[in-house]
């Protein structure tokens, strides 16, 4: 699976975890230099709470396109650490 965003891949990875119909990437397989951090949370009642980054691709910022659960329910742990994408981002096969 490939996530993609302004024409530019992202993340890729064989091995993501589908919860609701996103794809959770793990985090050794997104592109580090596209990420930055960012200061919101929010928090799921059966996942946990929840960290974002902001992309930045060619100069263009797309703010909290990507979210991860540091520490997750017991209900979620697959998906503890992994990356997963909306607010424009693409994911592909």
């Amino acid at each position: 699976m490939k996530a993609i965003w302004n024409n530019t891949v992202i993340a890729e990875s064989n091995d993501t975890v589908v919860i609701e119909n996103n794809h959770y990437f793990p985090e050794d397989s997104i592109k580090k230099e596209f990420f930055r951090p960012s200061d919101t949370h929010t928090t799921c009642p059966w996942k946990g709470v929840a960290s974002y980054y902001s992309l930045e691709v060619d100069g263009k910022e797309n703010t909290d396109a990507a979210w991860y659960y540091p520490e997750t329910s017991e209900l979620a742990r697959s998906i503890k650490g992994k990356v997963a994408f909306w607010k424009g981002v693409t994911i592909e096969a």
